[in-house]
This record gives C-alpha cells, structure tokens and sequence, in this order.
C-alpha cells in the first residue's frame, strides 16, 4: 500500500485483526519519506510485517521507474531505520528453500544450515559427498518477500497500464471499478511477470486490450478456491484475502482508485490448503 495514504489503507485492510500501533503508524509516516528522499524513489510502498519470535520485520518497497520492474526492498526492526534486503535470486530462494525452515527468529545475521548427501554417478562408480547448505535470515526474507509477492501480489484490472515500450506504470484515469465489477475475482491481477497469458491462443489475445490485460487474473489461478473475496463495510470496500499465504489481505474501494495490499503473518505458506479444498 503506498505510504502517501498509510493510516487510510491500514484501516481499511485491519478487519483481519493484525494492525500497527500509533506509535508504529507514525514512526512509518515519517521514515518512509526519507527513505523515498534518499534512495530517490518515486514512490514507496509499504509492504507488510513478518512475525518473528524476537522481533518483527517490517517491510517496505521502492519504486524507481517502471513499477513492476526491479523493486527493492527494505526492512526494519523499529519503523525508523532501514536496511536494503538483497535481490532474490533463484539460487538464494532455492538454498532458503532447502536450509531455512520454522518461524523467523527475528535476528537479519542468524544462519540456518542444512546437510544432506548427494549421490554423483552409478553403481560402483557412485560417490557420496555431504553438501552443507548455510543461509542467513536476511537472504531468506528476502526471498520470502519475492516468494509472497509472485504468488499472491494483487492490483485490480485497469489501475496500471502497460506503455508501447513496455513500462509499466500508475494508470492516472483509472478511477476504480463498477461496484458489479469488484465482486468479480477475473477483474483482480497478479501483479508480477504473466505466466499463464504466454499460453493462450491468438483468439483469446485479440479479445485482450495489451495496455490493460498485459497480466495474470486470479480467476485463472490453478488451486482454485485459494481467495476469498469479500464486500465489506456495506458493500463499499471490496477484501480478497489469500488461503495460500494467510496474513495477505488486499482491498479496494469501487469507483475510486484507493487500493493496496499489505501482509501480515508469519512468512510460512499455508502448505495445507490443498486438504482444506
């Protein structure tokens, strides 16, 4: 959620129970215009919390240019100073993956470690060689940040817009969807690279508009029944909140452009969900 309209978006996301304090919200207000100011963001989002067992993380996002690409991400332990995380590359998200497990501790240097044997060649030609994998918590939510944000990072249809040259930016005429539309999950987006619009057929893509449906809608998830959409407040603010990572919590507010997600739980995906179907 952008960090211009922090204590409006938290409220309207809150109904989930988890919330930031007082002190916290305006520590936040504060401290994100100077990390907008000196990283030379265009615009800063803040992203979350994951619950540690000494601390929490607080998480944020920076936006230079184009608004899909290249975001980085920042933590805090105390709303007020803030560390670059490091790119989440695939081999770091593969090793945190293998090594790192349980509930985050809280501390950026603690190391999680894991050995396994690995087998190289067959039959008497086999060898055996213990491979020792060792990760820093600071790699793992990083990659956890990416991780969240590939599979459930949410933007309504139409609130960004894709240019010719491919950048992808605020779309300033959206002015949030018919409230018969906000009931529709195909109206919500994956906000990350598409991966199931590579697959449809020259038919399906003459029936798209490339500035808008340049992304994935949730519709064509394919665990089904992993969100549950919801109307709120009397049916003026629209929630979808994620199964597959719970704490994700997004909402919008029809015929208006406010929208905005925002995280709060313990970084674990919800690896029961196919059982709960």
């Amino acid at each position: 959620m952008d960090s211009d309209s922090l204590h409006y978006s938290l409220d309207l996301a809150a109904a989930n129970g988890l919330t930031l304090s007082s002190e916290q919200r305006a520590a936040l207000q504060s401290s994100l215009l100077i990390v907008k100011r000196n990283y030379k963001f265009s615009r800063v989002l803040f992203w979350g919390k994951i619950l540690g067992i000494k601390c929490d993380y607080f998480i944020a996002q920076g936006v230079e240019d184009d608004e899909l690409k290249n975001r980085k991400s920042l933590y805090s332990l105390n709303c007020i100073d803030w560390h670059l995380l490091p790119p989440a590359t695939e081999p770091m998200i593969a090793d945190v993956a293998l090594a790192a497990a349980g509930r985050f501790t809280g501390d950026p240097s603690h190391e999680y470690e894991h050995t396994e044997t690995r087998t190289e060649g067959e039959g008497d030609e086999a060898t055996h060689d213990e491979v020792t994998v060792k990760v820093i918590e600071a790699s793992r939510l990083a990659a956890i940040v990416s991780n969240i944000d590939k599979d459930v990072s949410v933007v309504p249809r139409g609130a960004f817009i894709k240019s010719p040259n491919g950048k992808v930016q605020t779309n300033r005429s959206f002015g949030g969807l018919h409230p018969t539309e906000a009931a529709k999950l195909r109206n919500y987006l994956h906000f990350r690279e598409p991966v199931n619009l590579k697959n449809k057929s020259i038919l399906e893509m003459s029936e798209l508009n490339p500035a808008l449906d340049f992304l994935d809608p949730l519709s064509e998830d394919i665990l089904k029944g992993s969100w549950s959409l919801q109307l709120d407040r009397g049916g003026t603010v629209c929630v979808l909140r994620s199964l597959l990572w719970l704490g994700l919590t997004f909402f919008h507010v029809p015929q208006t452009p406010q929208h905005g997600y925002i995280y709060m739980g313990d970084g674990l995906m919800n690896l029961d969900l196919p059982f709960m179907l």
